[in-house]
């Protein structure tokens, strides 16, 4: 019959010290990240209105 062990301990808290930097990294990968999709999408739309203008020609 097997006997019930407790599942192991693991600590709560991380073993390194917090990053004092974290939210400004943070923000700047967020605002990298909406300039990267504003740039795509713009990009599209510059290509899908080209497209439209070589068809029409």
């Amino acid at each position: 019959m097997a006997t019930y062990t407790p599942p192991p301990y693991f600590p709560q808290s991380s073993l390194s010290p917090p990053d004092k930097n974290r939210y400004r990294k943070f923000k700047l990968m967020v605002a990298g990240l909406i300039v990267l999709v504003l740039a795509i999408i713009g990009g599209a739309i510059t290509g899908i209105v080209y497209l439209i203008k070589w068809l029409a020609h």
